[in-house]
């Protein structure tokens, strides 16, 4: 058997379909990256408008009052035992029994009374920077 006989594909075909490949994950990667961000900006939206949210108002619903900034959400895993301590702790209040972390590994931040709510509470995530900037995820009102 000869070279010439032999069926294969020749560098110049193989280039072509390496190209190809190459394009297409470029043309592709970014809309990835994109799509994973916007995922884990929806995954902190939720969890400071509903998840701490809910385990925060129902702490309010069972005591009469939010944590202090003091007690923070470490007092809806356990009861606080600075002032004011709860009467009627039902806790914990957080499913899994951990304070979850930001998709972005960093802790929520917990503020009561509230800066920008001074009737209940502040709780937001830094977002993706991890600085205080306007792509944070936070729970009050933002025009």
């Amino acid at each position: 058997m000869t070279l010439q006989n032999s069926k294969g594909f020749s560098v110049l075909e193989i280039l072509m379909v390496v190209t190809i490949i190459i394009i297409l994950t470029a043309m592709v990667a970014p809309n990835f990256t994109q799509r994973t961000q916007q995922a884990r900006v929806s995954v902190a939206r939720v969890d400071v408008e509903v998840n701490i949210a809910q385990a925060l108002d129902t702490y309010e619903m069972d005591n009469g009052f939010y944590p202090t900034t003091e007690q923070g959400l470490p007092a809806l895993l356990t009861q606080a035992s600075s002032t004011p301590v709860p009467s009627n702790w039902n806790g914990p209040y957080l499913k899994k029994n951990r304070i979850p972390t930001d998709p972005w590994k960093n802790p929520y931040v917990y503020r009561c009374p509230g800066k920008k709510n001074p009737q209940d509470y502040d709780l937001f995530s830094y977002g993706p920077d991890g600085v205080e900037s306007a792509d944070d995820i936070v729970n009050w009102y933002v025009e």
